[in-house]
């Protein structure tokens, strides 16, 4: 695993794409500070760059250093949520209503890519917009796996078909469910 976490973090360092696994699917992903490479996501997945994408962080450490969050909620299951008021990363990664979509992950590799990469990385399915995500390594197109700058070589015989559940936090306080 340190090999394919090394490799990772040079290609995120170069402003490059992975494809990677996660907590809930294989995920694109790139340093979510950098427009260039959010742009290249977006390519990718042809798809529109008026769609915000997620981002995932390690901890609630590095939660707090890009939301206005005060205190540290925890989930059953791997869940999404959309803060207001996000900074420190890319415009591009951050919707027209100034929100963006955060989620701490709860996976070995994703903690410690992300531990020592020390910043959010883009994390959002791998497939083309419109299509299915894929449940499995084996199901995602090849114009995705051409597409990015390194391919993970962990955990492709999983079947992982878990979408988080998301979640946004409204400025009135309320919490409204997006998807379960």
């Amino acid at each position: 695993m340190k090999l394919e976490v090394n490799k990772c973090l040079e290609i995120l360092r170069k402003g490059g794409l992975i494809l990677y696994p996660t907590d809930t699917v294989w995920g694109i992903g790139c340093d979510a500070t950098v427009d260039s490479a959010i742009k290249k996501v977006f390519k990718l997945k042809q798809r529109s760059d008026s769609k915000a994408l997620i981002s995932i962080v390690s901890s609630y450490d590095q939660l707090k250093k890009i939301t206005n969050i005060t205190k540290e909620i925890s989930f059953e299951k791997p869940t999404t949520v959309i803060y207001n008021n996000v900074k420190g990363i890319s415009n591009l990664a951050i919707s027209e209503d100034g929100t963006a979509a955060v989620r701490i992950v709860n996976d070995n590799f994703c903690q410690q890519l992300l531990s020592r990469f020390n910043k959010p990385i883009i994390s959002t399915s791998a497939n083309i917009s419109k299509e299915d995500t894929p449940s499995c390594f084996n199901d995602i197109n090849q114009k995705i796996i051409d597409g990015v700058d390194y391919v993970v070589n962990l955990r492709k015989d999983e079947i992982m078909n878990k979408s988080s559940s998301i979640i946004k936090f409204e400025k009135s306080g309320n919490i409204t469910i997006i998807r379960k």
